[in-house]
């Protein structure tokens, strides 16, 4: 008798991970510390204290490979936690492969995406030490919609830097961010010094992170009621992001499957890293040996082509220095449509890891990830995103060599969000008006010979 794995893998309530997973312990050999922006040393827990509240500072730093979720963030979480993981048979079908192909999504989040994982636990530690607003920057609005989801549920007050080609793409964010109780301005704007001084130079920008990123900075450091929270890139984050692979480990497990390949879109890290920090792992140990695979739009394409080395993580040089695949800090982007993976960097714990040989990456345009959205679609019902379009390109890809050779591989994507306020994007692949953009050698060269100096 035939033996069919279900469709939805679900766990249940009292099965939601109570700890994060820190892989820094277990790796080969420990990241490069970040730097004080002025003197070039080695950053300590102090100089982070103007931005952030003790507890976050302490994850940042953390030897712990375990850190207990608190009992109220848990208590969010179930809103929309443990997600599902989905066998992908439709998608299966219509590739005639052998392969098999799981995507675990985080759509079903108050803000539609992976990215309340980490907005509420900030949330959560900053109303706990007294902060009563919270700024932020945000590309395609996903982590702006959490954060000020996020800020709901503890009172407080949240203020938004979008990137200002998401912000006129993407109007529909903009007013999910404000019912939410969220402030929201477009970047760069003229409500900063750093704002002020891009546009002075360039008055038509089109923003980019690395500015908005600087916006929020100085509001915050100017006020002491005020913290500055990030979506993605740092440890924290990536942190409490492993909810989502430690599910998806679970899950397999119920089915008795485990991966040969993992795919993720890779923007600043923190999707890519929740998924296959915890799969890591276990590949470290011995217990399974997935090939892990991020994927990033070739008009960004830090982790192809950037440079491995110490950057800011703004354009304005206020942040620490942190060593990363970088394009360079002043690097502005093509505003292509996914937004969330418009960043010069790669989270440095990510970039190390590649330098490591633990984690490969591919970079693809943005018309055949499109094209994958739509199959995907039209198959299995759920309108992704345009950032985990890139990891289903490639999933797909994956999936039609295996069709070749044969090979019944299993194949888990990281399907971070839905599409539903990004019907605009949509719009112009179906209509053929969206073109592909690779990123030109000549701006790449003027951006990383910008870099910061670093003694070694």
């Amino acid at each position: 008798m035939t033996v069919i794995t279900p469709t939805k893998i679900l766990l249940d309530e009292s099965e939601l991970p109570t700890q994060w997973y820190n892989i820094v312990p277990d790796l080969p050999a420990p990241p490069p510390p970040p730097l004080h922006p002025v003197t070039r040393a080695p950053l300590g827990p102090d100089d982070l204290a103007a931005l952030f509240p003790p507890a976050l500072i302490e994850q940042e730093v953390t030897a712990a490979r375990y850190v207990d979720i608190p009992g109220e963030v848990l208590d969010v979480y179930r809103l929309w936690r443990p997600s599902p993981l989905i066998r992908a048979y439709r998608l299966e079908r219509s590739l005639d492969t052998p392969a098999r192909i799981y995507y675990k999504y985080e759509g079903g989040s108050p803000a539609g995406s992976h990215k309340p994982n980490t907005a509420v636990p900030q949330a959560f530690y900053n109303a706990k030490a007294g902060i009563r607003r919270l700024t932020t920057e945000t590309g395609a609005g996903q982590w702006g919609t959490a954060l000020a989801f996020a800020c709901a549920q503890y009172d407080m007050g949240c203020e938004v830097w979008q990137v200002r080609a998401s912000y006129d793409q993407k109007p529909y964010r903009r007013m999910m961010i404000e019912a939410f109780g969220g402030t929201i301005h477009p970047s760069p704007s003229t409500l900063t010094a750093a704002g002020r001084a891009i546009l002075a130079t360039h008055p038509d920008s089109t923003g980019s992170l690395g500015i908005a990123i600087s916006e929020a900075v100085e509001v915050a450091a100017a006020s002491a009621d005020t913290n500055y929270a990030l979506g993605s890139v740092l440890n924290h984050v990536l942190l409490h992001q492993t909810v989502i692979g430690e599910e998806a480990l679970a899950q397999l497990a119920k089915v008795g499957e485990t991966p040969d390949l993992i795919v993720g879109c890779a923007g600043g890290g923190s999707n890519l890293g929740g998924l296959i920090l915890p799969f890591l792992r276990e590949k470290l140990a011995g217990r399974q040996s997935p090939t892990l695979l991020a994927v990033e739009p070739t008009s960004c394409p830090s982790l192809t082509r950037g440079v491995y080395a110490y950057d800011y993580g703004d354009t304005a040089g206020m942040t620490p220095l942190v060593k990363m695949r970088t394009l360079g800090h002043d690097f502005i982007p093509d505003p292509i449509h996914a937004g969330g993976l418009r960043y010069h960097g790669m989270s440095p714990l990510l970039s190390h890891i590649h330098e490591l040989g633990l984690m490969e990456a591919r970079a693809i345009g943005q018309r055949a990830c499109f094209a994958a959205g739509v199959r995907f679609a039209r198959t299995e019902g759920i309108l992704p995103a345009p950032e985990p379009t890139h990891a289903l390109a490639v999933a797909i890809e994956e999936a039609l060599r295996c069709k070749e050779s044969g090979e019944q591989k299993v194949i888990l994507v990281g399907l971070s969000g839905h599409g539903h306020l990004d019907l605009s994007s949509y719009d112009a692949y179906l209509s053929g008006a969206m073109g592909d953009h690779s990123l030109d050698e000549a701006q790449l060269r003027a951006t990383v010979a910008a870099l910061p100096a670093v003694p070694a």
